[in-house]
């Protein structure tokens, strides 16, 4: 595995995620259906596990499209 390319691709990829920040917000992740929120006195708890499982899906199929 190249590992300096795959830095790189990383890399350039939270560039573009900072870069585009304003709209990336906008989608909605951390929030979505599933995501486990709870609020008490005193205490908060958020588990985004919908939204984690979004974004390892996302990754998955950008490893797998620049292996190609």
């Amino acid at each position: 595995m190249d590992w300096q390319r795959l830095l790189i691709v990383l890399g350039l990829v939270l560039l573009a995620l900072g870069l585009f920040w304003p709209w990336v917000s906008k989608l909605g992740l951390g929030r979505l259906p599933g995501d486990i929120h709870v609020e008490r006195e005193g205490f908060g708890f958020h588990f985004p596990i919908v939204t984690s499982l979004v974004i390892s899906v996302a990754i998955s199929l950008l490893i797998w499209l620049f292996r190609k």
